[in-house]
């Protein structure tokens, strides 16, 4: 088994120290790692340069553990792309071993793998999450575009434990249309909250 495949090195697209923008851990501080490479490829995806993970040079887990390490946050973010296309479980034990917590950001599309404090599933349509992914999520998040969106929401929160927040996020190119259907909806069944992408309207990373 190569490098890659045990998780020693990872095709990482970017790593930055800010805020969550997004869900449940709105407003907190967390160091966030990118891993390039994704499954699904939504057609309003605001990272779309993450979807080719040829184009990241793998780099050592070690490394990105160590620049983890030196936020004073105690908290990492693994998102993508889909970060579940890789053996994450190096990555988080060693974050582990050092005390920090560990959030995943996947679509659910891919055989979980890692030590998780946090799992958020934002499933998408054209690539449903796994049952062994979505039943164990922390945080259900759904990126409504358009009307029919809120029906699938409804059918990932049966999937889900009755421990999972919900959440329903405009997206981001239609939330000016979105919004208000969003907040009507959410009223009419509140077990769902609403979710914005606040580091969007802070202009933070």
């Amino acid at each position: 088994m190569g490098l890659l495949e045990e998780g020693k090195l990872l095709p990482v697209m970017e790593e930055f120290y800010s805020l969550q923008g997004e869900g449940f851990h709105t407003g907190k501080a967390a160091y966030f790692v990118r891993i390039g490479g994704c499954d699904v490829g939504c057609r309003w995806c605001d990272v779309k340069e993450s979807w080719n993970p040829t184009l990241f040079q793998p780099v050592p887990a070690d490394d990105v553990v160590s620049r983890a390490s030196a936020c004073p946050a105690g908290a990492v973010v693994v998102t993508g792309g889909e970060p579940l296309s890789y053996n994450l479980n190096y990555l988080t034990r060693k974050l582990r071993k050092l005390d920090l917590r560990t959030f995943l950001e996947t679509s659910g599309s891919q055989p979980l793998s890692g030590i998780w404090n946090w799992i958020c599933v934002s499933p998408k349509k054209g690539n449903p999450p796994l049952l062994e992914i979505i039943s164990m999520a922390s945080e259900l998040k759904v990126i409504i575009h358009d009307q029919s969106d809120f029906l699938w929401a409804a059918e990932q929160a049966i999937l889900v434990s009755p421990r999972c927040h919900l959440y329903l996020q405009p997206e981001w190119s239609r939330q000016k249309i979105m919004m208000p259907e969003v907040i009507r909806f959410i009223k009419d069944h509140p077990q769902w909250r609403i979710s914005i992408q606040s580091h969007k309207y802070m202009n933070i990373p």
